[in-house]
């Protein structure tokens, strides 16, 4: 994205870019459409991975604010934001609202053009919509830094105001061609500044607002804190690293050499990440997990996408060795500072998005279409790494800060205490619990209270599963849990003995 940036040929009589079908290639057409569907995908890769990191009682609420991402960030990106992302420069700082409104301006013809080519060879209609993948999983990646602590109406409202004024700004500043960064020469190929950096430290700010989560007791935090399914988050990680090669390998806009760098560097910076993630751990707690493998995975994929297609695989190699080391250090920085960063996003996403982005000025080669590594282009590098961090993490700040002024932010303890899942969208994610906040309130009868709350990870039964079996009231009968239990009271079913059939004789012709 580097070779992202849109160009367009604006003139008095044709503002707008002219439609060439000529130029367009349909090998490059059908890998960034390939690419965009890929990149779709990591989204609920992602509510996965989070999913199975955050409790039980949180589930469908981190998930569903990931899914939600992607309807609300594409109505925006239809009709604002990619005009204010690609549209026609205001002093290198935003686009114009009015350039590509309702992608009016857009067709199957009108090429994408970007810094590393003279022209573009995909449709411009196609990279606006490659490009609203990116916008709707960046705001989706700051939701896992505040699990537990955020109201849906705050959620949906912050999101939209952070897209049209941080997300856009970043992507009009570096990947559109007249863009202020872009001109001084700050590269980004997929998205370590617009995409990691500008989630993970809005991902810091946003733990200043919300605060730590409360628990009763140390008992409580230790279970609270503890992954209810790690299934989910090795199924996440694998649906994240499959998209991260349209993520990657798509930004290239072509299917040429780069985008080959890019996916191969990024299988490798992964590959890299995760076992020397499993190393570190293993030395420093005393076993590997499966966890630690899924995290030190994805902190080696956000790393290497700054740079992706600008380095060698060897390269690649070391990136994903760094990101290893600096990530992890990260995570235990957050534990000295005592960030209740619930899942990391700044330590692995902002964190290693930021070094990234640094790490093009040490190991770019010119040969591959980027920058040339020199201590000018590192410098730049890393000015415009700080710079944009900072922008975030104020801009975030005070977005939710304003939010709270009209709608809270925080949900109260009451609703913390029965679980977003059911006080914020009235689900839950699991049967049991639905059936223990049912008995909860009155419909079993139970002469104890069953409790409603999620205090420790392993799953507490209702007293009529555990006791001597009592008649459920009549409205029950039909639920699957007692079906279950009368079943188990029956005499196991006795099958008749078989009866051997004797052979027939064969017939003789």
């Amino acid at each position: 994205m580097s070779a992202l940036a849109y160009e367009h040929v604006a003139t008095k009589d044709a503002p707008w870019p002219v439609a060439d079908c000529d130029m367009i290639n349909g090998g490059d057409t059908a890998w960034v459409l390939v690419s965009m569907a890929l990149v779709l995908f990591m989204t609920p890769g992602l509510a996965f991975f989070y999913g199975g990191l955050v409790h039980r009682g949180s589930v469908l609420t981190i998930i569903m604010q990931c899914i939600v991402s992607m309807g609300l960030t594409a109505i925006i990106w239809f009709f604002l934001g990619f005009s204010l992302a690609f549209g026609e420069s205001a002093g290198g700082i935003i686009g114009n609202p009015a350039s590509y409104p309702l992608f009016l301006s857009l067709d199957p013809c009108t090429p994408a053009g970007y810094p590393m080519q003279s022209s573009g060879t995909i449709p411009g209609l196609l990279f606006a919509g490659y490009q609203m993948m990116f916008a709707c999983i960046t705001p989706a990646l700051i939701t896992g830094a505040f699990a537990d602590r955020v109201t849906f109406p705050a959620y949906l409202l912050f999101i939209s105001l952070w897209i049209i004024l941080v997300y856009c700004p970043f992507a009009h500043w570096i990947w559109n061609s007249n863009g202020f960064l872009n001109q001084w020469g700050v590269w980004d190929f997929a998205g370590g500044i617009v995409v990691h950096i500008s989630a993970g430290f809005a991902a810091l700010a946003s733990i200043f607002v919300v605060g730590s989560r409360k628990y009763a007791s140390e008992e409580e935090r230790t279970a609270l804190q503890v992954p209810h399914n790690r299934t989910f988050v090795a199924l996440g990680t694998g649906m994240l690293w499959f998209g991260w090669f349209g993520f990657n390998g798509g930004s290239a806009l072509s299917a040429g050499g780069m985008a080959v760098f890019a996916v191969v560097n990024t299988c490798v910076s992964a590959g890299v990440a995760m076992f020397l993630w499993i190393l570190i751990e293993w030395a420093h707690v005393g076993k590997p997990s499966v966890v630690g493998a899924c995290i030190g995975a994805i902190a080696g994929l956000a790393t290497i996408t700054p740079c992706a297609g600008f380095v060698r695989p060897w390269a690649a190699f070391v990136i994903g060795v760094v990101a290893a080391f600096f990530c992890y250090g990260c995570v235990l920085l957050r534990d000295v500072f005592k960030w209740d960063d619930a899942l990391d996003v700044w330590a692995v996403h902002g964190m290693g998005g930021w070094i990234g982005s640094i790490l093009i000025g040490v190991f770019a080669d010119p040969i591959l279409g980027g920058p040339a590594a020199s201590g000018e282009q590192f410098a730049k590098q890393l000015a415009a790494a700080v710079g944009t961090a900072v922008y975030s993490f104020i801009v975030s700040f005070v977005l939710l800060h304003l939010v709270n002024l009209i709608t809270p932010v925080v949900p109260s303890d009451a609703d913390i205490a029965e679980g977003l899942d059911s006080s914020m969208h009235g689900e839950h994610a699991y049967d049991e619990d639905a059936i223990k906040a049912k008995a909860n309130k009155g419909g079993w009868g139970d002469d104890q209270e069953i409790t409603s709350e999620y205090p420790q990870q392993a799953h507490v039964q209702p007293q009529f599963f555990t006791q001597e079996p009592q008649q459920p009231p009549q409205q029950f009968v039909q639920a699957p849990p007692v079906q279950m239990v009368q079943m188990q009271q029956q005499q196991p079913y006795s099958y008749p003995p078989m009866q051997q059939q004797q052979p027939q004789p064969q017939q003789v012709n």
